[in-house]
């Protein structure tokens, strides 16, 4: 089976028009990094494919210490902003510049991969999706977002048009592959905390490919709230979030040597947080 028709919307509007009559047999390619292989290899096998690339769904914009991301927005182009440092390093260290050249952000998450790099730096740092449908627009918490192994709450005529990204705190992003570079992640994790003078008062660890999705682990986050980045209150909090993923077994690592190495990469990752922090309250 080959391609009949390759649509091309000028617009948000227009694309969601166009879901809306193709129904869900229309695949959908941003930068094509994830639908390419499957068509390369058979199998996908659509009869039409919508791009998005001309359909103004690109460019990023400040708001109020935070950041609006357009979902057609490249890797490359993440990794240029300044705004929100982590997530510059986060796109950084997915795959090869060749695949950030074409890949997305809006495509990161739609795709829903196991272990994508951005999605787990946005999970710690609260992003909110924004999908379009024919109803008009909706937000959802990437938290919610995601719902299984590469499905997400996305209806089937909606699009995701929009990341938006509210001020950060202070975070950090550490993953852990095989290689230094161009590597599929053992462990990626990504950390946010608000503290004043005295103790952590909000706290947010995001861990991928350790399931199906990035995740949140909430058994850590409770440890370090309300703590003073400790030693010892960081030491707890990374043996408590390798007791609460259920890591998969890959090429890449076995689910033993994933559960073993996320309590030291959130270890690393909240130790960057202790150092970082310029009251130093522990």
């Amino acid at each position: 089976m080959t391609v009949a028709s390759y649509l091309l919307p000028t617009s948000v509007a227009e694309a969601v028009e166009l879901l809306q009559a193709h129904g869900p047999e229309l695949l959908v390619l941003a930068g094509g990094t994830v639908a390419m292989p499957l068509l390369n290899e058979g199998v996908r096998q659509p009869t039409r494919v919508m791009g998005l690339r001309r359909a103004g769904m690109g460019g990023m914009e400040r708001r109020e210490g935070g950041l609006r991301i357009g979902a057609t927005t490249t890797l490359t182009e993440l990794a240029a902003q300044d705004a929100l440092p982590v997530l510059a390093t986060a796109a950084r260290r997915t795959g090869s510049w060749a695949v950030r050249n074409m890949a997305t952000v809006g495509g990161n998450l739609f795709s829903a991969p196991r272990g994508g790099d951005v999605a787990t730096a946005l999970l710690a740092l609260d992003a909110v999706v924004e999908a379009t449908g024919p109803s008009g627009s909706r937000t959802i918490p990437l938290e919610s977002f995601f719902t299984g192994l590469m499905t997400t709450a996305l209806a089937a005529d909606e699009l995701v048009t929009a990341i938006v990204v509210p001020p950060q705190g202070l975070a950090s992003f550490v993953k852990l592959g095989r290689r230094e570079a161009n590597s599929p992640a053992v462990v990626t994790v990504a950390a946010r905390i608000v503290a004043d003078a005295d103790a952590v008062t909000e706290a947010r660890i995001a861990i991928g490919s350790v399931g199906p999705h990035p995740v949140r682990v909430r058994a850590a986050e409770s440890i370090v709230v309300g703590s003073r980045l400790d030693v010892p209150s960081l030491r707890r909090a990374a043996e408590a979030a390798a007791a609460a993923v259920e890591p998969h077994s890959d090429a890449v690592a076995s689910n033993w040597y994933r559960r073993r190495m996320v309590g030291v990469v959130v270890g690393q990752a909240l130790e960057q947080l202790r150092q970082a922090h310029p009251a130093g309250i522990a």
